[in-house]
């Protein structure tokens, strides 16, 4: 089981295929630097620690910073966990890069939703609401009964009301990886995910789907993605 990623939601786009199909992609910049790692001796489980994003110091909590100190990487704005086989356990202070994955095999991307406020029934659930005449007055845009009479004389858990809508942590599951930008450090999948523009977010082989292409084993890193580029390069000038 290989590591996930953390990346920042860009925006979204579109790109075409060779045949002319418009497809609408999400671009999502691969920001992630492993800054501690689990065992099964130390922790009980085994797991790789990422760290996104850049953190002023003076925000940074004296434990935390020792924390990365000790890693020996800049403070990160956000750390993650993602439990990992023995054989795909990673350096400390190594980077992940967009060729992680491959084009064509299938990822879950996780974020939290828009927040959209305090909503009603109408626009949270899509109900119909009340009739517009026939003696209904002020509450055209009502959820209806919630509960019954004397028995058992209370509403049960989980009726749909009125609340917050959005801003709850969603998982867009298998979504298909179109195209890799290893210069920028880019990958892009098809349709949308969860969250705004520049929001954090992250990226894991799909857990549906077994069959998988050939991927990066224990991880694509960038270390590697130059050593490639290098050895390329030699080859064309010999």
């Amino acid at each position: 089981m290989r590591s996930g990623v953390i990346a920042e939601k860009v925006g979204m786009m579109s790109l075409f295929q060779e045949n002319g199909t418009q497809i609408p992609v999400t671009v999502l910049k691969v920001d992630s630097t492993v800054v501690d790692v689990r065992t099964m001796e130390r922790d009980g489980y085994v797991a790789v620690q990422l760290g996104a994003g850049k953190a002023k110091v003076k925000n940074v909590a004296k434990p935390q910073l020792g924390h990365f100190a000790k890693a020996k990487v800049e403070p990160k704005k956000t750390l993650v966990e993602f439990r990992v086989s023995e054989d795909c356990v990673l350096p400390v202070g190594a980077e992940l890069s967009a060729n992680h994955f491959v084009v064509g095999q299938k990822v879950d991307v996780t974020g939290i939703s828009i927040g959209k406020g305090y909503a009603g029934v109408m626009k949270k659930y899509h109900f119909g609401g009340d009739n517009a005449t026939h003696g209904v007055s002020r509450t055209h845009r009502s959820g209806g009964s919630t509960g019954q009479r004397e028995w058992p004389g209370k509403v049960f858990k989980n009726v749909k009301m009125p609340g917050q809508m959005g801003n709850k942590q969603v998982t867009a599951q298998n979504l298909e990886v179109v195209s890799i930008d290893e210069a920028r450090n880019l990958v892009m999948v098809k349709g949308s995910v969860p969250g705004y523009d520049s929001a954090l977010v992250t990226i894991k082989d799909s857990v549906k789907i077994s069959k998988q292409p050939d991927l990066p084993l224990p991880a694509g890193l960038k270390a590697q993605a130059v050593n490639e580029k290098s050895a390329e390069a030699e080859e064309v000038k010999e």
